[in-house]
């Protein structure tokens, strides 16, 4: 197992991507940490994949410390942090409330650098973890009604590349994953016609952090765009 012991914290782990690579990790040897706003998803999930679940809403600074604490007092360490926690909205700008704007650039954004500044401290100490961005297809390009969304993973982009940047020689690794339409419940509650078959599924985003996870030092994949393939029923 590529990360047998190794410590690992996945926000947003309650369902999704967030649950799949809580999964993906704990089968690799990982103690993980399940973060998520919802107690009764991430205790659901922390059970499944032998982990420890805490609950925090990543827009609240305080919540996030108490997240890095409390990981360090169980763990003594933090070897992968995995942002994934995220919401969307889907307004027209003109029509997008400020109150909503504001949420989306909280949870998306500023969540997490939030949780990066409060984990590396203790990755510098020990010279060596890994910085796990989840993106979006949208982080590369725009989308009707996905204003706040799209700027809040531009966002992410960008704070992928500054922190390659200020920590790739501190034994620190920053990593960015795009996906593009993935079945979950975030998307399915703006396109509930939509067909599962021909959307990349969860467990495949698990798999490409699992390889940045795991990536030999002799290399650094900063960026993986996980595109849409063919249809399911397609393929059998």
């Amino acid at each position: 197992m590529k990360l047998t012991d190794q410590v690992a914290i996945v926000t947003g782990a309650g369902r999704g991507i967030g649950k799949a690579i809580a999964a993906a990790f704990a089968a690799q040897g990982a103690k993980v940490v399940c973060a998520a706003r919802s107690m009764q998803e991430i205790d659901a999930v922390a059970d499944e994949v032998g982990g420890r679940a805490i609950v925090c809403d990543v827009a609240k600074e305080t919540q996030v410390r108490a997240l890095i604490e409390q990981t360090l007092a169980a763990y003594g360490r933090i070897d992968i942090l995995v942002n994934n926690a995220g919401t969307v909205a889907r307004e027209l700008t003109h029509e997008l409330p400020v109150e909503s704007w504001d949420r989306v650039i909280d949870v998306n954004l500023r969540g997490v650098f939030l949780c990066a500044r409060y984990a590396l401290p203790s990755m510098l100490e020990r010279g060596e973890g890994r910085i796990i961005n989840i993106s979006s297809g949208a982080g590369v390009h725009g989308g009707a009604g996905r204003s706040a969304y799209a700027a809040s993973k531009h966002g992410v982009m960008g704070l992928t590349k500054v922190w390659a940047a200020e920590y790739r020689d501190k034994g620190i690794r920053a990593y960015v994953i795009l996906p593009d339409i993935t079945e979950s419940a975030m998307r399915k509650s703006g396109f509930p016609d939509e067909d599962p078959a021909t959307m990349i599924q969860p467990e495949q985003i698990a798999n490409a952090a699992v390889y940045q996870a795991t990536e030999s030092a002799t290399a650094y994949t900063m960026v993986m765009h996980v595109h849409n393939g063919m249809p399911v029923r397609n393929l059998t």
